[in-house]
């Protein structure tokens, strides 16, 4: 299966599990919706979505911000992330489309990374929501997710994801596909405890597995039996031996792992749970 084939098999399937993929963010106008995307980075929508009514009843448009200064919208905003500088940024970018762009929100992308608070990201989002434009904003769920599923091979930056979305998913799919893998990994392919159990892209019966990550998991050894505690906190099954001081060491994946400090081993167990040390490579930012 190439990678272009895999990302058609992975969308169908989000299709499916997703039925209506869309932002979260609540929003009636292009502004509302830009200053949403704003205060949404490294925050949750939920968050957002509790400030923002107050918020847009005090400052409708981007005219009524414009003549607000920065620690008059902070209180409105005081619960999300970053509020001191967000509310900068907001009074700035409310200035700057009040006397450059005759109060709109502009459609064009390199217009809109002009705008203060509006990085690549938040870019993306307002032409493919506001201005249903080809655009994939990758965020840490679309990050995380990307990597995990094998849609991109093991992409750095967020611009290193995007790109290879690009390459392998079709430009008229490209905002669906934003928002069916933001879903995804905001409600399945959570970040600290993936739901693999119920994800739609493993253990269907009429299919194949479509996540290099749980096929990594899938790899790692079984739980071993009868290991005793007493005798150390680690169990080197190689050397047949416990221990509690470990030593550590990166596989062929770039991962730390534990390991055996006398044998250099990483076939380590902890010996309460029995089960491996080891590791599978994560995108988690």
């Amino acid at each position: 299966m190439t990678r272009r084939e895999k990302a058609a098999a992975v969308l169908d399937r989000l299709r499916a599990d997703i039925p209506a993929p869309e932002t979260e963010l609540r929003y009636r106008t292009e502004f509302e919706l830009l200053v949403a995307v704003i205060l949404s980075a490294q925050c949750t929508d939920k968050r957002v979505n509790l400030v923002t009514p107050a918020l847009f009843e005090a400052y409708p448009d981007a005219a009524a911000m414009a003549e607000a200064e920065a620690d008059e919208i902070f209180p409105y905003i005081r619960s999300v992330s970053y509020p001191n500088n967000k509310a900068k940024a907001l009074a700035k970018t409310a200035r700057m489309l009040r006397d450059d762009y005759g109060g709109e929100v502009p459609r064009e992308h390199a217009e809109l990374v002009k705008l203060a608070g509006v990085g690549r990201k938040t870019a993306n989002v307002v032409v493919a929501v506001a201005f249903d434009e080809p655009a994939i904003a990758v965020d840490t769920h679309v990050f995380r997710v990307s990597n995990r599923i094998g849609l991109v091979k093991d992409r750095p930056t967020p611009l290193a994801v995007e790109k290879g979305l690009r390459r392998v998913i079709p430009r008229d799919a490209w905002g669906e596909a934003h928002h069916l893998l933001i879903l995804h990994g905001r409600y399945t392919c959570e970040a600290r405890a993936p739901k693999c159990g119920r994800c739609p892209l493993v253990g269907q019966p009429d299919g194949p597995d479509l996540c290099d990550y749980y096929a990594a998991l899938e790899r790692l050894p079984a739980p071993l039996d009868g290991l005793d505690p007493k005798r150390g906190r680690y169990y080197s099954k190689t050397a047949r031996r416990y221990f509690d001081e470990p030593a550590t060491k990166t596989d062929r994946a770039g991962v730390e792992q534990i390991a055996d400090p006398w044998t250099g081993s990483m076939s380590v167990f902890d010996t309460k749970t029995g089960r491996t040390t080891k590791r599978v490579k994560d995108y988690r930012v």
